[in-house]
């Protein structure tokens, strides 16, 4: 027995139940009573095959913007998905979801024949604020951690509800050398710290300022920290004194290397705090800035840091066996299947196979969605569902371990790890 999200006790939350180490459930997306079967693609993985959200530094910000929330959907808007890329994993996923939660008897797939049903649906459903809380708690969900990066120092809770946690983004402040500068998601450091007391004229200051922001994130319900800079430079961190840092403080004509020899400094400072408060990080690795975001490239900041717990996320696609090598030599490092599986089931099984086998103990992996909205969410809790089952029926079947092993990983994985990890 479990408390779902609608705040009742369920029998369905029960041994398999799954924490949710990773999604992004942002309040003016999630909860948006404008949402429609077009919105479901455009803000989605779905629409990363039309459409990266995210420039690569070769790139600029040109490319056509996703429709507003309450663009009448057309057939001819969703063609491109079902038509051009419907052999795609992100594609097929999404679809899975939206039949999985708003289909009828008969219905296999998305067409021209039920695709304005399946619209008047999720725009019906989002009219109903008790909706998605009911929809999480039926698919054995009982809480999740929410990367909201919008608003990286919001408690999400009073919005979102009880069952959810949220992580802090540290990017912005990262990068916060200057007011005018901004992360991929257009955070400035300086204006968040401005809305919670002033703004710092000091380096010292703006430490000190950081430092009473993490104090009081368990208020906020906020487990953990989010390390995405992948998406704002390369993960190669080197190191940087406080006195190097304070010469770019405050430069509105910062040179790279005076931006990369500050971003480097704050890094190492959000992990000296992550080991003082017993705060876990959780890094984004694989695709992103491609060229700078494989696993190796943090090989020296997990060094430094012993005594911080690194949450190493998405299995590094395409580099899974360079970090679970990583994980096998580091142990202060846990390896996060978020977002793997929705890339590619095939590769995952095979990486799985191979965790089971590598890491040094069984604590290790923890598993998000990594989505927008419920219905990817949903889709990607029973994808994984299917495909932990078919890993460890194999490995049982070949006896590689018993079905006692296997059902205690089985827990492990869908949430007792994560629950110790995030001292949940």
């Amino acid at each position: 027995m479990g408390i779902g999200f609608d705040g009742v006790e369920h029998g369905s939350l029960d041994q398999d139940w799954i924490l949710d180490v990773h999604e992004h459930h942002l309040p003016e997306l999630f909860l948006c009573p404008q949402v429609n079967l077009l919105s479901l693609f455009e803000q989605s993985y779905a629409g990363w095959t039309l459409r990266r959200p995210y420039p690569l530094p070769s790139e600029g910000w040109g490319e056509t913007a996703p429709k507003p929330n309450g663009t009448p959907c057309r057939w001819e808007d969703l063609k491109p998905y079902l038509e051009e890329r419907g052999s795609n994993h992100f594609v097929r996923n999404l679809i899975r979801g939206i039949l999985l939660v708003h289909g009828q008897e008969g219905d296999h797939t998305l067409n021209a024949s039920n695709w304005e049903r399946l619209n008047q649906a999720v725009i019906q459903s989002r009219q109903d604020p008790g909706f998605q809380a009911r929809t999480l708690t039926q698919s054995g969900i009982g809480k999740i951690i929410t990367d909201a990066y919008t608003q990286p120092t919001a408690d999400v809770r009073p919005v979102l509800g009880k069952g959810y946690a949220s992580v802090m983004r540290i990017n912005a402040f990262c990068m916060g050398y200057h007011a005018e500068v901004a992360d991929h998601n257009g955070n400035r450091a300086w204006e968040l710290l401005g809305q919670l007391g002033g703004v710092p004229q000091t380096l010292e200051a703006y430490l000190e300022a950081i430092g009473h922001l993490v104090s009081s994130m368990a208020s906020r319900g906020q487990v953990a920290f989010k390390h995405a800079l992948a998406y704002d430079r390369s993960l190669s961190t080197g190191s940087a004194s406080f006195k190097q840092a304070s010469e770019v403080w405050g430069k509105a004509n910062a040179s790279p290397s005076e931006k990369a020899l500050f971003e480097d400094f704050m890094v190492h400072f959000f992990c000296d705090l992550a080991a003082e408060r017993d705060l876990p990080i959780q890094v984004h690795l694989g695709t992103a800035w491609i060229r700078g975001s494989h696993p190796m490239r943090l090989a020296s900041l997990v060094e430094a840091h012993p005594g911080t717990r690194f949450l190493m996320m998405h299995l590094a696609y395409p580099w899974s066996r360079d970090l679970l090598g990583m994980a096998f030599v580091y142990r202060n490092l846990w390896i996060d299947l978020t977002w793997s599986w929705l890339l590619s089931p095939t590769h995952f099984q095979m990486a799985l196979h191979e965790a089971i086998e590598i890491l040094p103990d069984e604590h290790r992996m923890m598993m998000g969605g990594d989505n927008w909205h419920l219905e990817e969410t949903v889709a990607s809790m029973h994808c994984f569902r299917d495909l932990l089952s078919e890993v460890l029926d194999e490995k049982v079947r070949r006896a590689y371990f018993d079905r006692s092993t296997a059902n205690r990983l089985r827990r492990r994985i869908l949430h007792e790890n994560a629950q110790a990890f995030f001292k949940l």
